[in-house]
């Protein structure tokens, strides 16, 4: 597994570590609507899945802001913003910010993603920052578990590696 420390201290990542090469797993997470939405629901396109502590946050609003304008101008590419946040408060912050057209899903009610992508952080049931392309077959080509929860993925990589996928 992953070592991740949330704020300097150790935290324990519950659920399956995910590496490139392996096939996507399958999740249920919810809508800014309720609706709930799977791996499936994007088939067929490239996709980033950027997973964030928490929407409200800097670090979390600049790694969402930054990847949606980055990559979601490229064709067939969407990018989609994880975290454990209520579907509510991630609509607010769209909202809030003007950003209407960001794909933002919440796994709060079971932590689904988080388990099957190991990045449930049990003590605070919260994500763990990560980055995970999937291609259009449901293959992972690129995978960053940030090791320090406040710090910043890797942009430049992971843009790179969904240019290459795409």
């Amino acid at each position: 597994m992953a070592k991740v420390t949330f704020k300097h201290n150790p935290v324990t990542l519950i659920g399956n570590e995910v590496k490139v090469g392996d096939k996507a797993p399958d999740f249920t997470v919810l809508a800014n609507d309720m609706s709930e939405v799977t791996l499936a629901s994007s088939k067929g396109k490239v996709r980033l899945f950027s997973v964030i502590p928490s929407i409200d946050t800097g670090v979390c609003d600049t790694q969402t802001r930054k990847f949606n304008e980055e990559v979601a101008n490229l064709e067939n590419v969407e990018v989609i913003t994880v975290s454990a946040d209520l579907p509510f408060a991630q609509r607010r912050w769209c909202a809030a910010n003007g950003l209407a057209n960001v794909i933002t899903v919440s796994d709060h009610r079971d932590l689904s993603f988080g388990e099957a992508y190991g990045v449930a952080m049990k003590e605070l049931r919260l994500l763990a920052r990560a980055i995970f392309v999937v291609d259009t077959n449901d293959t992972v080509t690129y995978v960053e578990y940030v090791s320090e929860g406040s710090n910043h993925p890797d942009y430049e990589a992971a843009i790179a590696a969904v240019k290459a996928t795409n």
